[in-house]
């Protein structure tokens, strides 16, 4: 494995982290300002990432995904599930859809964020549209890459904190348990239902290894593919 894709690895796994720890963070945040302040007791209202890396979840299960198999574009990992005490809220229904809804939210604005960022590289500099392109088009040339010692590293950082975050937030909404789809989901069902969803327990894990991927990228490649598409235009 080359030196350059090493470094790449270690990129992809440092946003990851960060996006996981921003996604909590955010749950913790909402849940704070709805009256739960649960979370915000155990420090989960912080981007420290010490506060919300589960071993298994943040560590090896990615680590194992880059440097152990092949995985495409599809890296994913979790965190610690941020407590939530739903009695809390003065809008149970409400204010638990609106605390589940945050993590996910927080991904897309950071997306959007990356996104951003992205563009004022390419309108900046003619070296930061080139890395742009570039990385954008898959096909980075190792002279150039040397040439903007700067450039490229930061729009290789944006990009792909821009594509782990829309994975991020489509994945947490499916509608299996224990992802966040699912807390927002089992609002909508009868009590007979929802007795037998909160029990699936291994068939939800199943279903999320055998379509979870598939999935998310039947909702993630078309806006993937607009998001390129502006950024090769500029």
């Amino acid at each position: 494995m080359s030196q350059q894709a090493i470094l790449l690895k270690i990129f992809e796994f440092a946003i990851l982290v960060f996006s996981l720890s921003l996604h909590e963070a955010a749950h913790a945040w909402m849940a704070s300002r709805l009256g739960d302040q649960t979370a915000r007791m155990l420090g989960r209202v912080t981007l420290n990432p010490i506060k919300h890396i589960d071993p298994f979840g943040t560590i090896l299960i990615p680590l194992a995904m880059l440097f152990l198999g092949s995985y495409g574009r599809f890296l994913i990992g979790w965190a610690k599930p941020t407590p939530v005490t739903t009695r809390n809220f003065k809008n149970v229904r409400r204010d638990d859809i609106l605390t589940t809804l945050a993590g996910p939210g927080s991904n897309v604005l950071a997306a959007i964020v990356a996104l951003i960022a992205l563009i004022l590289l390419s309108k900046t500099s003619m070296a930061g549209a080139l890395a742009v392109h570039q990385i954008v088009a898959g096909a980075i040339d190792p002279d150039l890459m040397a040439a903007s010692p700067v450039m490229f590293p930061m729009a290789i950082i944006f990009y792909l904190g821009l594509v782990l975050n829309l994975f991020l937030a489509v994945f947490n909404l499916l509608p299996l348990p224990p992802l966040d789809g699912s807390h927002i989901f089992r609002h909508m069902l009868p009590y007979n239902a929802l007795r037998i969803y909160d029990s699936l327990g291994m068939i939800s894990l199943v279903l999320m290894l055998f379509i979870g991927a598939p999935l998310v990228n039947f909702f993630v490649a078309p806006a993937l593919g607009i998001v390129n598409a502006i950024l090769l235009s500029i």
